[in-house]
């Protein structure tokens, strides 16, 4: 039976990175795009009332659509980036009103004050950490939009000197490998990092001008040449970052972040601060300057390694390693503010009761996803704090990715 056709027009961008219409009372998603435009489509699924479609016909265009530079994006392609088709203003102002959305439907913000997005300098070749997953034909690629592993000859969000590593890459002579990262450091140091199943490192030879990493299931890294680690310049620091830990991958919107977090936290001598899944401490050092007291928090031991050496001289920093849920119930009262750079799955419903229990009067909270910080934002009003702002920053250009950093207050 064919799948049926519909003629939509597009209202609104929903979150996840598609267009959203109506068509009879149904209300229709549509990836690759934008609102205002009027398209002929497939429908491909329904759940509920919503139908999920597929572009067969574009009768109506933006003037915000744009020429995509990439071959590799589309339907049934690279999975990576979402927005290529959008000019650069447009996904911003784009993102905002997502977030405006999310913290509204989900969280109950009717009048929130959601900032406008802090643009990227870079909008092309700015990733400098990349995941890549072993191609049938022997080379490397990105998962598909239909969940297959798409073979890359070029990506346009890669940092070159990473990109120019691709077609140096065997598959074949890397047996048993499942998930491969290529990183970057700041002094321009490569890196790749191998995950396999069974733990057993593949047997290398090679005279690839980088460092090889095993990240073992538990984590741990394990060295194989070169250097374990990468390093990244900030503001005048210098951070060590172990093969398997975070940091952020578009280093070039590191410093404006920090200086937003800094801002958002006004911190002032004698503040007290706790930072929870602290990671690598990229924070840390900046609060220890500026605050009396920092506890840092963290769950991963290699990443708290690293943010032990990251700390540098600072003796105003209490580090403990474990889940910031289980911790933070033994602390002693008297923090004056919070910092929790948060995974996408957010704040766990134990944390936001702990935190409630501890009544820290100023919340910032890193966010990479606006469901769910709307989701802990109706958790946490419900304990007695107020959104008191949203920032956007634009980490990901040319996706849909939404990255934020929201202040509450009790």
């Amino acid at each position: 039976m064919p799948e049926p056709m519909i003629e939509v027009e597009l209202e609104a961008m929903a979150h996840g990175g598609s267009a959203l219409g109506r068509v009879e009372g149904q209300m229709v998603l549509l990836p690759y795009a934008i609102p205002g435009e009027r398209v002929r489509a497939r429908v491909v699924g329904q759940k509920g009332r919503m139908l999920f479609a597929e572009g067969v016909q574009l009768l109506e265009a933006s003037a915000d659509r744009v020429q995509p530079a990439c071959p590799h994006f589309g339907p049934g392609r690279c999975a990576g980036c979402q927005w290529q088709h959008i000019d650069y203003p447009a996904q911003l102002l784009l993102k905002q009103d997502v977030l405006a959305d999310q913290l509204e439907r989900i969280g109950g913000f009717t009048e929130a004050d959601v900032r406008p997005v802090i643009p990227a300098p870079a909008l092309w070749f700015y990733n400098d950490w990349m995941r890549l997953l072993p191609a049938a034909d022997g080379t490397v690629g990105f998962a598909d939009t239909r969940g297959a592993v798409l073979p890359i000859s070029e990506c346009h969000v890669l940092h070159p000197d990473l990109l120019a590593l691709l077609p140096l890459l065997d598959m074949e002579a890397l047996t048993g490998v499942e998930r491969l990262t290529l990183q970057r450091g700041s002094d321009g140091q490569r890196m790749l990092i191998l995950e396999v199943a069974n733990d057993e490192a593949p047997e290398l030879e090679t005279d690839l001008p980088m460092s090889v990493n095993l990240v073992l299931q538990s984590g741990e890294p394990r060295n194989l040449i070169g250097d374990l680690y990468s390093h990244y310049a900030v503001k005048g620091r210098t951070f060590r970052v172990s093969a398997g830990s975070y940091f952020r991958p578009n280093t070039s919107q590191v410093e404006p972040l920090l200086d937003n977090v800094l801002a958002a936290l006004a911190l002032t001598a004698e503040s007290a601060v706790l930072e929870a899944y602290g990671g690598m401490g990229l924070f840390t050092p900046f609060l220890a300057e500026r605050a009396r007291l920092v506890t840092l928090i963290e769950d991963d031991p290699f990443a708290l390694a690293d943010a032990e050496v990251n700390l540098g001289e600072a003796d105003n920093v209490d580090v403990i390693e474990g889940d910031a849920q289980d911790v933070l119930p033994e602390l002693e009262a008297g923090y004056d503010v919070a910092l929790f750079d948060l995974p996408e799955s957010g704040l766990p419903t134990e944390m936001t009761d702990a935190l409630a229990a501890t009544a820290i009067p100023r919340l910032v909270i890193l966010s990479s996803d606006p469901a769910t910080l709307a989701r802990d934002g109706k958790r946490l009003a419900g304990h007695g704090y107020r959104l008191v702002y949203a920032q956007p920053i634009d980490l990901a250009p040319q996706t849909a990715q939404i990255d934020t950093i929201a202040v509450f207050e009790r």
